[in-house]
């Protein structure tokens, strides 16, 4: 959110808190939604494909990938559109075009450099959806990137010495105690389907034994 527009009103103010709290996980499970099916056919079957066809290594293949992806993502979307910034806004030079671009998909945001914003500038509606769509689409290959170079096998590594690691004792206490409790439940189930057997059967009456010899001296 940068840039010099801004709402006034109460409930100006009030339906972009409500606009932001819907569009903001929205967008975000957009976004992910797209990168997962754009780096299948970007990513995973790029290597795949030089893994098996050519039988070069997989992780040497990855690394090389990475790289490749990540310098045609800078030129693509920071160095040209740099340059391109730095002719149409007419106060900017190629640092500060570069540095709105690297502010902009970077997601921080400043708003110390908004374009689009010159009294004399052309085509200022085409130019402020152009921007937009720019936007959009260098977010979704920074995303791209991040999650090809997270795929990488040495980064992998890395990030099992920040996992939490369970003690294995903890794991067999944890596992005892969950078969203990099974093991109870099913015994007072077990005891609870005998009461109601026990209750549900037909009262037996039992003859005492003077009768049954009375009945026999007859």
């Amino acid at each position: 959110g940068y840039g010099h527009t801004v709402p006034l009103s109460d409930g100006g103010k009030a339906f972009c808190i409500v606009y932001s709290v819907i569009g903001i996980p929205f967008t975000l499970l957009f976004l992910t939604a797209v990168v997962q099916r754009i780096i299948v056919y970007v990513t995973r079957r790029p290597v795949l494909y030089f893994h098996i066809r050519w039988g070069f290594s997989k992780q040497i293949v990855a690394i090389i990938h990475a790289v490749s992806l990540g310098f045609i993502t800078v030129s693509c979307f920071f160095l040209i559109p740099a340059a391109i910034f730095s002719v149409l806004e007419d106060d900017w030079n190629f640092l500060e075009s570069f540095y709105f671009c690297f502010i902009s998909l970077s997601t921080i945001g400043l708003g110390d450099y908004v374009p689009g914003e010159g009294y004399n500038q052309k085509f200022r509606e085409l130019y402020k959806i152009g921007i937009t769509c720019y936007l959009l689409l260098g977010l979704i290959a920074m995303l791209v990137v991040l999650e090809t170079f997270c795929e990488l096998h040495e980064l992998k590594k890395f990030r099992k010495l920040f996992y939490v690691k369970k003690d294995k004792e903890e794991d067999q206490v944890h596992i005892m105690e969950h078969d203990q409790l099974s093991f109870s439940s099913i015994s007072d189930q077990a005891a609870s389907m005998k009461d109601d057997q026990k209750a549900n059967e037909p009262f037996v009456t039992s003859q005492s034994p003077t009768s049954n010899d009375s009945s026999l001296n007859n």
